[in-house]
């Protein structure tokens, strides 16, 4: 057992939330108990992920996607049952947005890269100000063993646009709805660029672009950062934790 206000704190400096400026407001959106047994994760907040969570007897949810998006927002219809669900149960919410895209050991897009074994790793494509994704360089293979590999981590079918090279070294990954950095890999001249999700757009930039890319899924891309999220806090606190997929093709 440990109290909400150590969890949060811990969370709040690894991922160095003050330095990350993100409308999300990040880090506590929702107070419930102060003692914490048990916590569950999830990749977005919703009234199913709260009452999985609750049935499993968390204290405290820790989510990528949170309720709050910096705008102010009645009390009412969906939102307001979702607030309310949890402050009922007296259930912590906590939301980590873009400190946990762009992490470098632990952010969805560092540990994509590692997983295709990377090297000359850098920081690549801006989001609101902030450098989100990775770039580097992998051993030369082929687009189909790469989304063959992406999708054995992420889960599900990906979306395939082939229009790059035959071989593929350089490769870029900005997780979720991150299809509007293409023109940004392009510039990079990478072979191939790694998101979550498209819109329609996105082929014919790829074409002209003459890039290869592949979409995970907003939801399955950036589960892995949740996942190791999750690990680090079991690791500091030796405290129950659960990671609740509510699968989501999307």
């Amino acid at each position: 057992m440990t109290t909400r206000d150590k969890v949060v704190s811990a969370i709040n400096e690894y991922l160095q939330i003050s330095s990350v400026a993100d409308a999300s407001l990040n880090g506590l959106q929702v107070e419930g108990r102060a003692r914490v047994q048990k916590i569950v994760f999830g990749v977005s907040a919703s009234l199913e992920l709260f009452k999985r969570a609750q049935k499993a007897g968390a204290d405290m949810i820790v989510v990528h996607h949170g309720l709050l998006w910096g705008k102010e927002q009645a009390l009412t219809g969906a939102f307001g049952r979702r607030v309310g669900f949890l402050l009922q149960n007296q259930i912590s919410l906590l939301g980590y947005h873009l400190p946990l895209d762009k992490h470098p050991q632990i952010g969805h897009n560092a540990l994509l890269m590692k997983c295709l074994s990377a090297k000359d790793i850098l920081p690549f494509a801006e989001y609101h100000g902030q450098t989100i994704g990775f770039c580097g360089e992998i051993a030369k293979t082929t687009l189909t063993a790469v989304v063959s590999k992406l999708e054995k981590i992420c889960g599900g079918k990906a979306v395939v646009l082939p229009f790059g090279p035959k071989q593929i070294r350089k490769v870029g990954i900005v997780s979720g709805g991150g299809w509007s950095m293409l023109p940004d890999a392009i510039a990079q001249g990478l072979d191939l660029f790694v998101t979550g999700s498209l819109d329609e757009p996105a082929q014919e930039i790829c074409r002209e672009g003459k890039i290869h890319c592949t979409a995970l899924g907003h939801y399955n891309s950036e589960k892995i950062g949740v996942l190791a999220l999750m690990e680090w806090v079991a690791e500091q606190f030796e405290i129950d934790v659960e990671f609740i997929d509510v699968k989501n093709p999307i």
